[in-house]
């Protein structure tokens, strides 16, 4: 007969196991004592080119902070810099903003003048395309933390740009997941008027198609161009919402594609009948999650909110992966040439950690990062997909988003 293990013990191989799979997430750093090589310092320069305005939000709590994105690159500088010390690898960062409709090329010409080879973006599809070919053409890597459109993926794919921000496919499959393993099966769609709105409703569309969910209804909500906060009050709303709803037939949860921020946070408690709100609202899909805190993300998030003084952000945590991918290929390759970067990244012995509870590697085939997703409320993470029991062949992440077997992408 096998004596049970005494609680004492139980307790600290379970602390050891957990403190494992936590220092697993993390960068690879030297140890204290190591002694810094001598030589020529390595100087790697990554540019930060950010479409950005002011955006009034319906709640004032999701109005974006002024460093969104940019704060979480200048966290993984550190990181990067933390271990290149010890190899002679100094990383910098330049940022350069521009109107989100501006034309991106001289602005990113610009960065490419001051020395930058890798280049982090925060732009619109239309002005990522208008760059990549640029740079490609001058031995540039892009690495996209802003665009989550399927086609950047897809037919206008490019051999030299990554992509860290999961795509809209990969959100609604997430969400679709964990909708069936709930047995909530029935889904009525509401979105917005505004294109990309329109691109997150289709994605949901797909989602349902693929994972057996039924929309059963689908309504569109003009925008009619009001000043948002401004112009409407907390009783008209309610009757606005509540109004709209009410023709709908019987449903277990509602989909909100609101991407240009016009209705959707007013969905939730306001609809006709009772029901679970999900989308761009309520229950939401995300690459991260301010309260995040399984897999060392307790960690990253400490760090993160000593050093920014806010919590991280999905747009922080793609920088921030998008840096330290660059920081770990040019340590693994031991230089700075985009090209061996480039082979090094979609080889079959890149990895990054992240905090999501194992490493992430890019899609062969778009060079899309594969990545779980978190869904959460306002509050907390409730699940992360892929959800159990979604099985694929090559990779479970695979599962979310488009598929190898579906691609369009020829890369170029």
């Amino acid at each position: 007969m096998t004596s049970a293990v005494p609680g004492t013990l139980a307790a600290l191989l379970c602390f050891l196991s957990l403190t494992a799979g936590a220092l697993a997430q993390q960068p690879t750093l030297q140890p204290a004592g190591a002694i810094k090589p001598q030589g020529k310092t390595t100087e790697i320069k990554i540019g930060y080119l950010r479409a950005y305005a002011p955006r009034l939000t319906l709640s004032l709590l999701d109005a974006p902070p002024r460093d969104e994105g940019v704060a979480g690159a200048n966290v993984a500088i550190g990181d990067n810099n933390t271990t290149g010390k010890f190899i002679n690898q100094k990383f910098n960062l330049d940022v350069t903003e521009i109107k989100p409709e501006a034309d991106a090329v001289q602005a990113f010409d610009d960065l490419i003048a001051k020395g930058d080879r890798y280049v982090v973006a925060d732009l619109s599809a239309k002005q990522l395309l208008s760059i990549a070919d640029i740079a490609r053409d001058k031995g540039v890597l892009i690495f996209n933390v802003g665009a989550t459109d399927d086609s950047l993926r897809e037919e206008d794919c490019r051999i030299n740009v990554f992509h860290i921000a999961p795509t809209r496919s990969m959100l609604a499959d997430a969400l679709a997941q964990y909708l069936m393993v709930k047995k909530w099966p029935n889904w009525v769609l509401i979105y917005g008027s505004h294109e990309q709105d329109h691109l997150y409703a289709d994605a949901l569309r797909r989602a349902a198609a693929r994972f057996g969910g039924q929309i059963v209804a689908e309504k569109e909500l003009k925008d009619t161009g009001t000043a948002r906060r401004t112009d409407t009050g907390a009783t008209q709303i309610q009757q606005q919402i509540s109004v709209f709803t009410q023709d709908l037939p019987e449903h277990d949860v509602l989909l909100v594609a609101d991407e240009s921020e016009v209705f959707g946070t007013y969905v939730p408690y306001r609809t006709w009948t009772s029901r679970l709100v999900a989308g761009t609202a309520g229950l939401v899909a995300s690459s991260w999650h301010p309260a995040s805190e399984q897999w060392g993300g307790i960690q990253m998030q400490s760090r993160f909110l000593k050093t920014t003084g806010r919590r991280m952000l999905s747009k922080d945590m793609s920088a921030w992966t998008a840096v330290r991918a660059i920081g770990e290929a040019t340590t693994r390759t031991n230089g700075d040439d985009p090209k061996k970067i480039s082979d090094y990244i979609r080889s079959d012995d890149f990895s990054v950690a992240a905090f999501k509870g194992q490493k992430l590697t890019f899609r062969k085939w778009n060079l899309q990062l594969r990545q779980p997703i978190l869904l959460g409320d306002t509050k907390s993470v409730v699940s992360t997909s892929p959800q159990e029991g979604y099985l694929h062949q090559v990779s479970e992440l695979d599962t979310l988003g488009i598929d190898q077997p579906e691609t369009k992408c020829v890369l170029k």
